[in-house]
């Protein structure tokens, strides 16, 4: 069992074999994820992310365990299963594929920089500090997100 936790942990091993910059070929089924969230409604999409984010902790939990570092860069669930909450509510599915590597982008960025107060959440011990940082860097990274969208890629959906 703590095999596939650690294999869940690293975005089913995107994490572990990465050459560099584990957490964002770690985050790719992310991808998958946000894209099967935005087909449900938005009164479920919501319980949907904070039901991967509660999910996320304990995998998240066992893998730092097994790693023995705190929030080690090979454990990408935090970013992963938390990716679909930077994008609730934005019609991904009405949009050309390319917006999605712009969406991707802010994520990226936002959880690297670490806005007030994620960066010093990650102090929280255990999956609850290694995941709390993330939740908020993707509050964050909806509201950009959601900037982008309505400026640049509104349109795009009323073409189709």
């Amino acid at each position: 069992m703590k095999k596939f936790c650690v294999f869940v942990a690293s975005g089913f091993g995107l994490g572990l074999v990465a050459p560099f910059a584990p957490g964002t070929f770690g985050s790719l089924p992310g991808v998958a994820l946000a894209y099967a969230v935005s087909a449900l409604p938005l009164w479920l999409q919501m319980p949907a992310c904070l039901g991967f984010t509660l999910l996320a902790i304990p995998f998240c939990d066992v893998a730092e365990r097994h790693f023995g570092i705190k929030d080690d860069g090979r454990i990408t669930a935090d970013e992963w299963m938390l990716y679909p909450i930077a994008l609730i509510g934005i019609p991904i599915l009405d949009l050309p594929w390319w917006t999605m590597v712009v969406f991707f982008c802010i994520v990226r960025f936002v959880d690297i920089v670490k806005p007030w107060p994620c960066r010093g959440l990650q102090s929280i011990p255990g999956g609850r500090g290694i995941v709390v940082d993330d939740f908020f860097a993707n509050l964050y990274s909806l509201a950009l997100n959601w900037v982008v969208y309505i400026l640049f890629f509104a349109k795009l959906c009323t073409a189709n």
